[in-house]
């Protein structure tokens, strides 16, 4: 368990259990370590006893037995240097896998929770953070972390030779290892900063990638460029401030490190002067001296690298302690399509408390029966788009209820619920596969029969066979086939995949030709006829024709709801009487009809209808 927080509910951290599941790797990698440090010291023993063995006795046997133990004990150093590095670069592999799904789902989710109040400072990037990581673990950064606490051995050795060659040695690493613990003061806020702006400038590239045609089109080109160079430049300045004190220190540690080889050699010299060691032992304690200092000088090395893992390690904790706990749940029965909708409340997103925040929509009740049809029709920005983002649980209220059978949405187990509900929104992108993987929501499982049979309702079954590739046709790259019209269509048809219960359509025809207009009407009544309840968010007339209720917004209030013909009846009269040149709306269905302003305003001596 991991406590996320004082007052919260301590929940598994499934990033660090991911963890200790590595444990046994990390453990084999620490024991190869120690094995590796030993072997490190073959070079400075066969150093020492060819300049007082061999030399000295000028023995050729001597020499080729040493250098057949040398050349075994190489081999036996690359052996554990490769056990080391694969055990490391499966355990990254393994992390992946462990927690790659849930941070796919955080991160998706983060595209939701990043309207949410508390979620707009900073971008989620759960799965960046975790490729972080992976390359920490498979890279050199981690192994000069292993091999750091080796170092007592290698100073332990030149204290044994003799005291002033380990006196000497400890006090350079303690100048390098302060030199380090500075340089990390000095960049951790730098690399946190560049992290985030790197995460920033990317958002808006592919921003910018995704509205390519407008950028264009409108001549944005220049100012888009710009505005995405000063982001990158800023991006740029903070990383290269941290850079440039890593640099510093590296360079003083590097420099540093060579400086105190050659005091060690100065200082043996003068000992074997003096003939308090041998000749052999100055070229081994050097060595031995370069080998101690040589895993501050790589982790000084790959400073930056460590830091950002640090970062994104940090970060992951705190994605996934901010994940709730599931609720207890049991199989509920398929919803059959009642909704009740109670003093449903959202506020605007951003804001920095709930007092004082304003209102997308405030207390709006209604409730529906299976099979019927509610049209929902308001001006702009009244709240249609955040009611339906609401209804199917893409946004969470802020106030209030929905209940689907007496039962709220966290009931249900969030794949279940999701099969018994279609979901056009204003907005409609297609995901990269084909038109029957995105109408088939991407089950594999699908029958061809049902992607049919929801491509006839939706009336773009024929449409679909006329293309080259039929429901092979490729969707969601650069090059898109098909035009705006019937994109929206296509997202009808995956809407209406495996007959849901719950349909919420959100400006269903906007792109719509009449032909389009007729076959969505279709649609909404086959869909009620079978039992389902349909939704639908509209600024035209012709979208509502097959719907037998319908709701007023104006400014995020209920200002009237119930049967269509007596709601817009009584609006129309309403408006006539209240508004000064107010225009009639005309309740046809053709595709270029609007409700008037003045029809779905409230009329300025009434008061909305009661929202619970």
């Amino acid at each position: 368990m991991h406590d996320s927080g004082k007052g919260r509910i301590m929940v598994p951290n499934a990033y660090l259990a991911a963890w200790r599941q590595l444990r046994g790797s990390l453990i084999l990698a620490a024991a190869f370590s120690a094995v590796i440090n030993v072997l490190m010291l073959t070079g400075s023993i066969y150093m020492l006893q060819v300049y007082d063995r061999v030399l000295s006795s000028g023995s050729l046997a001597t020499l080729q037995g040493l250098f057949t133990v040398v050349v075994v004990l190489y081999v036996f150093l690359g052996l554990y240097e490769f056990l080391r590095a694969r055990s490391l670069s499966r355990a990254a592999v393994r992390l992946d896998l462990a927690v790659g799904p849930e941070a796919f789902r955080i991160w998706l989710g983060g595209a939701v929770a990043r309207n949410q109040a508390d979620e707009t400072t900073r971008p989620q990037e759960p799965l960046r953070d975790l490729d972080i990581l992976r390359s920490f673990l498979s890279g050199p950064a981690i192994t000069s972390l292993f091999d750091a606490p080796w170092i007592p051995l290698y100073f332990g050795i030149l204290f044994m030779i003799h005291p002033w060659l380990g006196m000497l040695t400890l006090a350079g690493a303690v100048i390098v290892a302060l030199a380090a613990w500075l340089g990390r003061l000095m960049t951790r806020q730098g690399l946190g900063q560049s992290m985030a702006m790197d995460a920033s400038e990317r958002q808006f590239a592919d921003a910018a990638r995704r509205s390519a045609e407008v950028v264009l089109a409108l001549g944005m080109l220049g100012r888009i460029g710009g505005l995405w160079r000063r982001m990158h430049i800023t991006a740029l300045a903070a990383g290269q401030g941290a850079g440039d004190t890593s640099e510093v220190v590296s360079a003083f540690s590097k420099s540093f490190r060579m400086l105190l080889q050659s005091a060690t050699l100065s200082v043996a010299a003068i000992l074997v002067i003096d003939q308090k060691i041998t000749g052999g032992m100055i070229v081994a304690s050097s060595i031995i001296a370069g080998r101690a200092l040589a895993p501050i000088d790589q982790i000084i090395g790959q400073w930056r690298s460590l830091g950002r893992a640090l970062v994104a390690h940090r970060r992951l904790i705190d994605y996934f302690d901010r994940r709730s706990p599931p609720p207890a749940r049991i199989s509920l029965p398929e919803p059959t399509g009642q909704i009740t909708v109670s003093r449903l409340t959202k506020l605007v997103p951003g804001g920095i408390s709930k007092t004082d925040q304003p209102r997308i929509l405030t207390q709006v009740s209604f409730e529906l029966s299976p099979g019927d049809g509610l049209g929902v029709i308001g001006n702009s920005a009244s709240g249609k788009s955040t009611l339906a983002r609401l209804l199917v649980g893409a946004w969470a209220p802020d106030g209030g209820e929905i209940r689907l059978d007496g039962a709220t949405p966290d009931q249900w187990d969030p794949e279940v619920l999701g099969r018994s509900i279609g979901y056009l929104p204003q907005q409609v992108e297609m995901l990269p596969g084909s038109i029957r993987d995105n109408i088939a929501r991407f089950d594999s499982s699908a029958s061809d029969d049902a992607v049919i049979a929801a491509a006839r309702l939706a009336g773009v079954h024929d449409m679909i066979l006329r293309l080259p590739a039929g429901y092979a046709t490729r969707l969601g790259g650069q090059e898109q086939p098909l035009s705006g019209g019937q994109i929206q269509r296509v997202g009808l048809a995956r809407a209406l995949f495996g007959k849901p219960k719950l349909i919420v359509l959100d400006e269903p025809n906007s792109n719509l030709d009449v032909s389009g207009d007729n076959a969505l009407a279709e649609a909404i009544a086959v869909m009620r006829a079978s039992g389902a309840t349909v939704i639908v968010m509209a600024h035209r007339p012709s979208a509502i024709a097959a719907v037998n209720k319908v709701l007023i917004l104006h400014g995020g209030i209920v200002a009237a709801f119930g049967d269509k013909t007596e709601v817009l009846s009584a609006a129309i009269q309403s408006a006539d009487s209240t508004v000064t040149g107010g225009r009639t709306v005309q309740m046809t269905s053709g595709p270029g009809s609007t409700l008037s302003e003045s029809a779905i305003s409230p009329p300025v001596s009434a008061k909305p209808a009661a929202a619970g």
